[in-house]
Order: C-alpha cells, then structure tokens, then sequence
C-alpha cells in the first residue's frame, strides 16, 4: 500500500451531496435506502481492510436496518432527519447491535445490551449505525489503529481518529466522537473534514465511556459544512427540561451579533503560538488578513485574559487525577494496559485531593474570564492545531484545542489550509459557551463569502500509473 491513499471511486454520495439532499432524494424516490447503505457498503470494503476505521462492522446488521428504514418509507412514515444514513459512532458510546471495546483489550467483547442517549437520538431521526469506530484505548492518549488517509506514516489524530477517517474516506457522511482536550478537532484538523464541540453538556453523556468530568464533550464530524448544524439539532438537548442552555439557545439577541454592526472577530494566538510551524502562522495570519477586507467582518488581533496561560497545567492536573480515579481497577491489570495510560494513573496517583479540587476553582477561573472576554467579542479564530499531522510516533505540539475545551466554548474545525505537501490542517472558530447557534451563523457567513469550503479538503488524486 503506498503512503498516500488512492482515491479510486471517482464520486462518492457522502462526499458530494449534504445529509439533507439525501434525505430529500429518498423522499423523492430518486435514491433508495438500500442503495445508500451499499454506497456505505462499497466504501468500507475499499477502504477499510488497509485504514482499520471500523472496529465492528456488520454488513448484514446494515441492510437490516435498511430495510426497515424502506419500509417507513414506503408505509408514507415521515422520513427523520437522518432517514437512512449511515453515521459512525466512536467505540465507546454503548450500543444494543454491537460490542462497546473502547480501545482496550480488558473490555473485548463486552456488550452493554442498550444504546447511549445519543445513538439513541440517531436511531430515532432514521440513521443506520454501520458498527462502531476505532479509538485510542479509553479515548485517552495510546493512538489506535486506524491510519491517516493522506498520509499512513502521520498520525489521523488523538481519540476519536477513526470517526474521523471514516468520513475522511467518505464511508459515512458524519459521524460522532468525543472530545476532552482536542479529541474532536485535532482528527478533524489532520483528516481534512468538520469537526464540532458543542458547548460542555449540551449533548448528553449517558451511556458512554466517562473520564472526565468536567472536560468530556460529545461532537462530531462531516464532510459537508451544511451538515453540522443538522446534526447538533439531532444530538443536542432540547425543551424548558434544561433551562440554562434552553434559556441562551432561545435567546435571539445573544445568538445574533449586534443589530447594524459588522461580526466583531478577535484572532487569538494564543500561548501556544510558538509551537505552530512557520507555514501556518503564516496561513492563518493570510486568512485574518483576507476576511479584515469584508465589510461585516471587523477583525482585532486581540490578547487573551492572563489566566488562558495556564490552561495546559489545569487541565493535566485535573485529566490525570480523574482518570487514575475511574481506571484505578483497570490500572491493577498493568500487563493489559498502555504505558502511556499507567503514567498517567501514576501520575494522577501523586495528585492531593486539595490539588485537585485547586485545579477545579481554576477551570471556573478560566470559564468566567472567556465569559467575560466574550462581552467584546462574537467570535474567537485560532488555529485548529499546530499545523499538518505529525508522525505517528512523535508527540503532536501543544494547540488551542485543549484551551476551548477546558473553557467549555462550543468549536468548530474547518478544513482550510494545506501544507506544502498537500497535508490538511484546520482554522477553529469558537464562541461563548451556550453561543453555539452564532456560532453558526458566524460560519454560515464565512460559508457565504467563500472563506471556507462546502465540503471536506479532498483526497489526493489517483497518481498516473
């Protein structure tokens, strides 16, 4: 197999219509269920065997669904948002169909018997769920085995990698993940596809894979923009039942930018900055520079609160004594378990209750000072990551990723730029937490303008024989 991945069928339906023109095409009869759970199908038997997306994957478990998608169909049933496609879901959201592994071989074979709220939540707008996607062993740091599709020498990403790839590689049009440092943006970046973090707690987390508490956040990845906005109606709570996040989503002065102003953006560096490489501290800075000409974009290179600095060390301090907490028994099986994640419990080990619950006050430390960053601000820019993936065996560099998720801010990865070599990596606008729908109305508008594309950064062609 070479390094870089052939591109071999020359359309793709996930890669070239939204969600919702399938969906409308299957109202209209112009496609059938069955014949978008084969295209699902054909790609996974491409793809598959040399980028070891699916960890469990059931062809018949497919067409099954498929078939009683067809038949509400045919019944005159009301197709659900997601009738009939297929979506990936992340290996350690629980699912009735499938075992849930999440990366370690202490949990092979286990099966939880019931679906997570959010696979639920998929089920009930239509979607078929092909089977389940690789992921890094308890979605922490042990990479998994999936491949990067533009490069196999290079890392796709931390946790949620094969969610990633799978759309990369347009075998689903969407699929999800979680994020708890950079999980969801970081594959999104180095796989060249969209990639969104809602805001911290919008979308349920019953039936996963817990690790952190105040860190983990369910998101998602698509190969088309227009689809991301589908997909956080789909996944996200709704109703009077949460009154926080019902209250801010509601509210139509704060999801809008300020009546006859233009978008007040502020471009963040960052105390990561100087890890980034040359080529895209200059691609992001031609971007800034490339939206400032835009009369209803007003962009301030503007410099974040003090605080902000400090996120990496808060954020370890918390992620490691949580996880030594949940995977204490997992820990006693040493043998069974990475070295990267027994140092990390060693590590968490070491941590004082009263270092911990320090670590807490400065996460609500850092989540008022954004809030409050925030009363001058629509919109936040940074990079997505340091830039291209790196290889699989060096430590990707510090980015802002971890800073919005510790912040709790809703993300999104847009597949933007390219190295030199031709290699994906994200620009990342974000909002302030609960802003998640002008958060979207932000991109809509770079969307608009042509700043960013409709669909994900393409493969590379077929080399010529």
């Amino acid at each position: 197999m070479p390094t870089k991945v052939i591109n071999k069928i020359k359309k793709n339906i996930f890669l070239s219509d939204s969600i919702s023109k399938l969906v409308s095409k299957l109202e209209a009869g112009e496609i059938t269920s069955h014949e978008i759970a084969e295209a699902c199908i054909e790609r996974i038997k491409l793809y598959n065997e040399f980028s070891k997306v699916w960890v469990t994957y059931d062809e018949y478990v497919l067409m099954k669904q498929a078939d009683q998608s067809a038949a509400r169909i045919k019944a005159g049933k009301k197709a659900g948002k997601l009738e009939s496609i297929p979506i990936g879901v992340k290996d350690i959201f629980n699912t009735s169909e499938y075992p849930t592994q999440m990366g370690s071989p202490l949990w092979k074979g286990f099966t939880p018997g019931n679906d997570a709220r959010e696979v639920y939540y998929l089920k009930k707008e239509g979607a078929l769920i092909p089977g389940k996607t690789d992921t890094a062993e308890f979605a922490v740091h042990q990479i998994g085995n999936c491949v990067n599709p533009f490069d196999i020498t290079r890392t796709p990403g931390t946790s949620s990698s094969g969610s990633a790839v799978s759309v990369s590689l347009g075998m689903v049009p969407a699929a999800i993940g979680t994020q708890t440092a950079g999980s969801i943006v970081r594959p999104a970046s180095f796989c060249g596809v969209y990639g969104c973090k809602p805001s911290f707690g919008l979308l349920p987390r019953t039936g996963m894979l817990k690790t952190t508490d105040t860190l983990d956040t369910i998101g998602f990845f698509t190969a088309m923009y227009e689809d991301l906005r589908l997909m956080f109606d789909v996944l996200r709570v709704h109703g009077s039942n949460y009154p926080i996040s019902h209250n801010a989503l509601s509210d139509e002065a704060r999801q809008n930018r300020k009546k006859g102003g233009p978008w007040k953006v502020a471009f963040v560096k960052t105390h990561t900055w100087d890890e980034a490489y040359d080529h895209s501290k200059s691609a992001i800075e031609d971007f800034v520079a490339k939206i400032s000409f835009e009369n209803e974009i007003e962009v301030t290179e503007a410099i974040l609160p003090e605080v902000l600095a400090t996120s990496h060390e808060v954020h370890q301090i918390i992620y490691d004594k949580t996880l030594s907490y949940y995977f204490h028994e997992e820990s006693l099986k040493s043998e069974q378990v990475s070295d990267i994640m027994n140092d990390i419990v060693a590590r968490g080990n070491k941590i004082s209750a009263n270092e911990y619950y320090q670590a807490l006050e400065n996460q609500n430390r850092i989540i008022n000072a954004m809030d409050d960053f925030f009363d001058e601000y629509d919109v936040i820019i940074s990079l997505s990551t340091a830039g291209e993936a790196p290889l699989r065996e060096e430590t990707e560099k510090p980015d802002p990723a971890l800073m919005w998720t510790l912040s709790h801010l809703p993300v999104i990865s847009c597949p933007v730029f390219a190295s030199q070599e031709g290699l994906p990596f994200g620009l990342q606008i974000a909002s302030r937490k609960y802003n998640d729908i002008k958060l979207f109305r932000f991109a809509d508008h770079l969307l608009k303008m042509n700043f960013i594309p409709e669909g994900a950064n393409p493969l590379p062609p077929e080399p010529e024989e």
